[in-house]
């Protein structure tokens, strides 16, 4: 069974380039449902024109995959709610992204 702490530590290899830090602490991860072999991956962007979309998915898509006993990733990318500001971590907030 995948643990949950196996996936957030993969996600958080995962940087948006534009800001250079990880989507963990960006606050884009929405949820994350582990069912046997195949976990279910909630995120946003911080805008729906942000143009490194497709890097930021396909790279979380390769490290979810890479993590041993993992079947299957599925990626729902949603926009409601609409990311801010206000879920970045306390450290980003405090560097002044």
């Amino acid at each position: 069974m995948v643990a949950i702490n196996d996936v957030i530590v993969a996600l958080k290899l995962c940087k948006d380039p534009e800001l250079d830090a990880n989507i963990v602490d960006i606050g884009l991860i929405y949820g994350i449902d582990i069912s046997q072999s195949v976990v279910k991956l909630t995120i946003t962007m911080t805008s729906p024109m942000c143009p490194v979309t497709s890097i930021i998915l396909a790279d979380a898509q390769l490290r979810l995959e890479s993590i041993n006993g993992i079947g299957k990733v599925e990626i729902d990318l949603v926009w409601d709610p609409l990311w801010n500001p206000e879920m970045m971590s306390d450290d980003l907030k405090y560097r002044g992204i």
